[in-house]
């Protein structure tokens, strides 16, 4: 009788966060964070899915398109969000760059045959009207550009709000996560 190995089981699917401190929860209470929320929602709805969180405070586009080929090729995600452009947007750097890194960052997740989701961001009106303009409207346009699905706005209901804000006033309370989860899940779930 010949005993053949047993065939390995499928690696469950894969949903990879790339994100800036707004998803790295900066300030918080370990596991209070849109992303640890997100990885308990899937555990009920979707327990398949693995959640990995390689978002790093302070990130920017140009840092995420550095990091993708390498967080691609060791994950292997079904699923990507992508949630970067905010420290762009607070250093003022050229939105054109921006889009670019983004872009790329799309076409690799593409090249991988994972499903990308785009969150935007929009920036205080202390960065002027067209500036702020331009940045929010590169969002909608590498999201039409590659039919990829997006969220307008991460900070959706809560912005404006100082209740929702640690005393930095840039990043959300603990109170305010399962916003941000809700936010995202509206647009993710059709995804999965």
């Amino acid at each position: 009788m010949i005993c053949l190995p047993a065939a390995a089981a499928p690696e469950p699917p894969l949903l990879l966060v790339v994100g800036d401190s707004l998803s790295a929860a900066y300030g918080l209470p370990h596991g209070s964070g849109w992303v640890d929320l997100l990885e308990q929602r899937l555990r009920q709805h979707r327990p398949a899915y693995r959640v990995v969180n390689a978002s790093i405070s302070g990130e920017t586009s140009q840092g995420g398109a550095y990091r993708i080929d390498s967080l691609l090729k060791k994950y292997r995600p079904a699923v990507v969000i992508i949630s970067l452009g905010a420290n762009d947007g607070l250093r003022g750097l050229p939105v054109s760059e921006m889009r670019a890194n983004l872009s790329a960052m799309v076409e690799r997740c593409r090249a991988q045959q994972a499903k990308v989701l785009l969150v935007g961001m929009r920036l205080p009106p202390n960065y002027g009207t067209a500036y702020s303009k331009e940045f929010h409207a590169a969002y909608g346009e590498v999201a039409r550009r590659y039919r990829i699905q997006q969220l307008a706005f991460l900070l959706q209901g809560i912005a404006g709000d100082p209740a929702w804000f640690q005393p930095d006033g840039l990043h959300p309370t603990a109170a305010a996560q399962p916003l941000l989860l809700e936010n995202v899940w509206r647009i993710l779930q059709r995804m999965l």
